[in-house]
């Protein structure tokens, strides 16, 4: 567990925003023997193959070919963005006279109280004129550069009673003194390695700098940044990169923007997973009527962190679905489809991890509470295929500072292995495994 866990924190680390995510893991599949294929280029596939492709920097889809005889494809999704702060392009912000911000704004739905009093940088990625060229760079600011500083409880003695907060006033970075007006852009440009005058957009957003860490009696809890969903990429991740060869074709799938409903052309709800599909069937010999076919024999895991019972408000969860942190792999279920677990998919999924040895869990809101939606079925509306939404358990979920359980993301890369592998296939209306 301990290995396991200094590499998720580090993969946590290097990834303050999907961009770098996406970035450590096209790093760690090049290392593996994967070939990076373009969307703008011909795609020429050999089987065996090792392969993967980016969109739009943040979303990433890779893949095994072991032969042409596959019965279908066996499709694990996470997603590498995570609630956060946007900075605004023209960003600075004067403040009483005396000092300046930065102009912010909301992407997802965060817990604002969070952000505050504690120190914080900027990443993303930018737009920089070389040579003639428009040039795409990440940068990382990384250092303790901003913090959203509290009202004193002598200034606002109703804090403790409930706090609405307003975004554009109480949630603005602060960056320096008045003087520091134009120092941010200079930062950033400096990162990226350019003049300012060469820097011509930027995307960025804001981070927590505290590091992730593991702790409890027994060392039972890691806490970081980004558990949601960074825990389930790194272990899906994991799992893939792990998994012995089986009949059918291993995908990972990382979307990009789930955390504002992914209604983008790198998001669940874009048309990336299909073109994906495509392009390997079709370079197999398989279109048409006969992807559809391979379709029918595929299998979709979407993997999204699920609600741990609060120890300070069990109340919130529901009667009998309790999950708890290192209680296994969440199953999770919604009457209204926002999960698309059905009962075959949930006994699909639930016998892999029994003859992995992985503990299973199940999650369903309290029945007043709609709760959230995630990949599954926004995805499911491109790639129609038998689906199964699962997660880890974690308490503080969309917090700045995450908490879930230190045996959980082992779980996790056994059950995705174990999934990757399978003899997943349908036979006269029958599932085999």
């Amino acid at each position: 567990m301990d290995q396991v866990n200094r590499e998720l924190l580090s993969f946590i680390a290097a990834s303050p925003t999907a961009w770098h995510a996406v970035e450590q893991l096209r790093q760690r599949l090049l290392r593996e023997g994967y070939t990076e294929l373009r969307e703008e280029e011909p795609w020429e596939l050999c089987c065996p193959g090792r392969y993967f492709t980016c969109r739009n920097g943040s979303s990433l889809a890779a893949f095994r070919l072991t032969g042409t005889a596959f019965p279908g494809f066996l499709i694990m999704a996470a997603h590498s963005d995570a609630p956060a702060f946007r900075i605004k392009e023209n960003s600075a912000v004067e403040a009483a006279g005396l000092y300046t911000q930065l102009n912010v704004e909301g992407y997802g739905g965060m817990l604002c109280a969070s952000w505050m009093d504690r120190p914080l940088s900027a990443a993303g990625r930018v737009v920089v004129r070389e040579e003639g060229r428009l040039v795409t760079r990440l940068v990382d600011l990384d250092r303790d550069l901003l913090l959203i500083p509290n009202v004193a409880i002598h200034m606002d003695r109703e804090a403790n009673d409930g706090k609405k907060y307003q975004a554009n006033v109480d949630m603005l970075p602060l960056l320096g003194t008045a003087r520091s007006a134009k120092d941010f852009d200079a930062l950033v440009a400096e990162a990226a390695g350019v003049k300012p005058e060469d820097l011509l957009s930027k995307e960025l957003n804001l981070y927590p700098r505290t590091p992730g860490t593991v702790w409890g009696a027994e060392e039972e809890f890691v806490s970081s940044p980004r558990l949601d969903d960074l825990q389930c990429v790194f272990a899906c991740a994991e799992g893939f990169l792990r998994a012995q060869e089986g009949p059918s074709v291993p995908v990972l799938c990382v979307f990009d923007n789930e955390e504002v409903g992914s209604g983008t052309r790198q998001g669940a709800d874009s048309s990336f997973l299909e073109d994906v599909l495509c392009r390997v069937g079709e370079a197999l010999g398989r279109g048409g009527s006969r992807l559809r076919e391979t379709l029918a024999q595929s299998f979709l895991v979407s993997a999204d962190n699920a609600h741990a019972v609060h120890p300070n408000h069990p109340e919130h969860a529901d009667r009998n679905d309790r999950p708890q942190l290192n209680g296994g792999v969440v199953i999770k279920y919604n009457a209204n489809q926002r999960y698309t677990t059905d009962a075959v998919s949930a006994a699909v999924f639930g016998e892999i991890c029994r003859r992995a040895g992985v503990p299973v869990q199940r999650f369903t809101n309290r029945a007043d509470k709609p709760g959230g939606s995630t990949l599954g079925h926004i995805s499911a509306a491109h790639v129609s295929v038998s689906s199964v939404d699962v997660g880890l358990a974690q308490l503080a979920m969309h917090s700045a500072y995450e908490t879930a359980g230190a045996r959980d993301t082992d779980h996790l890369i056994r059950a995705a292995a174990a999934f990757y592998g399978c003899a997943y296939r349908i036979a006269g209306g029958k599932t085999e495994l």
